[in-house]
């Protein structure tokens, strides 16, 4: 079987743990997802892994928009690898995919940097996919079948297919986005996860010279919560019977305590009927909030938490609507785990495994960013919108 070889864009997921999945899955979230953060009248401050200033674009499955077969017989060429064309069209879809949530889409120099990475991200996508090609590691239909049903299960049919549509591409595009995604994730480690080899002494070393950073001036407190809202909100995709008004709300929420209180477990719930978007796939899980971060949240919510031991959840708490004196929601908080303050040694399996975890990410990003430039090197890269924008002064678009 022949592999399209036209370049498509899949785009980093900020949220998801990077343990926890791969690039595949990272990528094809992103067409399921929908625009927005989630609508909720109080929320509890959470940890959120944001993308490091250099990460933008800057790996070879920061891709997100399909850039179909049929783009190669339409645009301007503005690069090639190796003879393989780039077309000006897949950088615009993408361009557009971008800034169609901003509040104010860049403009001059700006718009024109941002089509500079995304041409970029292209041409080290082209490059690996050829390395891949070299290396056997091109993605099997069975692995693609079974990332597709994967990110199929929380949805029904109707919902994923309209979700398709809004997109304007097909289930073969889909698919084909994740055949790609897969194969680059194949890729990285091979040559560049599976050789970092993070060793005792590196852990104890780190430890020695960052020490304060173990030390915890304040009590953390690890927290999930089960959030119910008084209306639907449409980015969540979970099996919940979503609350149509707050009567239904309060049913509802009702509900879910006497099942926790039946020995349901809080996660499963959280996954099955939180309408809270950001963290319902997680179990509900809200990360590690430091002491004075609770201080500033609801008087409920705070002094719920406040009595609660670990692995204790709160009995329901009411969100109220400042300007209309309505109930905005509905929630049960669990405490998962609590840290008090002071200097954590060493010899604490977390430490060390906090340590394990961050040296190896530092690690693999520079070797991924030391990968491209060998990929670079051995391939023969023509970046004519590059040199467009040089020969104008900056002027073209």
């Amino acid at each position: 079987m022949q592999t399209c070889r036209c370049p498509c864009i899949l785009r980093w997921l900020r949220r998801q743990p990077r343990s926890d999945i791969g690039e595949a899955g990272k990528v094809a979230e992103l067409y399921i997802q929908l625009p927005g953060e989630g609508q909720r009248g109080h929320s509890l401050k959470r940890r959120i892994d944001f993308l490091r200033p250099t990460a933008l674009l800057a790996t070879a499955v920061l891709l997100g928009t399909f850039l179909g077969c049929k783009s190669q017989v339409s645009g301007d060429v503005v690069a090639t690898v190796d003879g393989r064309k780039i077309f000006r069209s897949d950088v615009d879809k993408y361009y557009d995919n971008q800034v169609a949530s901003a509040q104010q889409p860049p403009a001059g120099e700006q718009a024109t940097i941002l089509r500079l990475n995304i041409l970029r991200q292209l041409i080290d996508d082209e490059m690996v996919m050829r390395r891949a090609e070299k290396l056997g590691l091109l993605a099997t239909e069975e692995e693609v079948d079974r990332k597709l049903n994967e990110i199929k299960s929380p949805y029904t049919q109707q919902e994923f297919d309209k979700r398709l549509q809004e997109k304007k591409i097909t289930l073969e595009d889909f698919k084909r986005d994740i055949r790609r995604s897969i194969t680059v994730d194949k890729v990285m480690n091979k040559e560049v996860s599976s050789k970092i080899n993070v060793t005792d002494q590196d852990i104890t070393d780190y430890f020695a010279a960052h020490k304060s950073e173990f030390n915890l001036i304040e009590p953390q407190y690890h927290l999930a919560q089960i959030f119910v809202t008084p209306a639907p909100n449409p980015q969540v995709h979970n099996q919940n019977n979503k609350a149509q008004n707050e009567a239904d709300a309060r049913k509802k929420i009702q509900m879910l305590a006497n099942r926790l209180d039946s020995g349901d477990d809080f996660a499963t719930l959280a996954m099955n009927y939180s309408e809270d978007p950001e963290t319902a796939g997680n179990g509900g899980d809200l990360g590690t909030l430091p002491e004075s971060s609770l201080r500033n949240t609801d008087p409920g919510t705070r002094d719920a938490v406040i009595k609660l031991k670990p692995g204790q959840y709160s009995s329901i708490i009411t969100l109220g609507n400042p300007s209309t004196k309505q109930a905005a929601g509905f929630r049960i908080v669990k405490l998962v785990s609590k840290e008090p303050a002071g200097q954590r040694d060493l010899s604490d399996p977390r430490v060390q495994q906090a340590i394990r975890s961050q040296l190896h990410d530092r690690r693999e990003q520079l070797l991924k960013a030391a990968y491209y430039e060998v990929l670079r090197d051995s391939a023969k890269v023509e970046n004519y919108y590059a040199k467009k924008v040089l020969d104008s002064n900056g002027l073209t678009k």
